[in-house]
């Protein structure tokens, strides 16, 4: 338990603020009658949501999950402090009886485009957080493997992150980023090791099941 602590501080600690992305404003139209509370209520409705089952295995624990909850989690996963906005967002966290975890975020912009200029903020963001870091922390390494797109709504794509300072375990990170519609999800996966410890295939799997689920 004092192991996985210290990782969690050491990953607190090493988070970097990416760009905010500001939220996008509602544009109003005319609307039929009745549409306005439609309306309200599909937004009031969260997006669907992955299951602890649709998470790579974990070898010998079972996944505990979390509610689906509005907004964003009080702690950010690593490499997306400040690049996600709470507007419209919904979030689900996942937990094993050891030292892996995960978490799922949501977002319902206000258009398509809006959407994707979202999802390519946030995998900006992944991408360039191993060198972010490493800049912020003098003493330790980092690293980051792009694993490429995943075929699924209007698209998706698998990052892989990698750090580590002396004296603590290394973390190893997978962030699947993916949009249907207006919608962006970014499932986050976490434990202590290196990115070749990583379980890319499934979590690739894990990655199109979160963008199908979403609506």
């Amino acid at each position: 338990m004092l192991q996985r602590t210290l990782t969690v501080a050491v990953v607190a600690a090493a988070a970097v603020a990416a760009c905010t992305l500001p939220g996008t404003a509602q544009t109003q139209t005319a609307q039929a009658p009745g549409s306005a509370a439609a309306s309200t209520t599909a937004a009031a409705t969260a997006p669907g949501f992955i299951k602890g089952t649709d998470l790579p295995p974990h070898p010998t624990s079972p996944w505990f999950a979390g509610k689906v909850t509005r907004g964003l989690p009080e702690f950010l996963p690593f490499c997306l402090d400040g690049v996600v906005p709470s507007k419209g967002a919904w979030h689900r966290s996942f937990g094993t009886e050891f030292d892996t975890g995960a978490s799922q975020i949501s977002v319902r912009a206000s258009s398509p485009t809006a959407a994707g200029k979202l999802a390519a903020a946030v995998e900006k963001a992944v991408a360039g957080c191993a060198a972010d870091w490493l800049r912020e922390t003098p003493g330790g390494t980092a690293s980051w493997q792009d694993y490429g797109p995943v075929r699924v709504e209007e698209g998706a794509h698998v990052y892989g992150v990698h750090t580590s300072v002396p004296e603590s375990e290394p973390g190893v990170h997978l962030y699947g980023i993916g949009r249907d519609g207006s919608t962006v999800t970014v499932v986050h996966w976490s434990q202590m090791g290196h990115l070749g410890d990583a379980p890319v295939t499934r979590f690739k799997k894990t990655t199109t099941t979160a963008v199908n689920k979403l609506h």
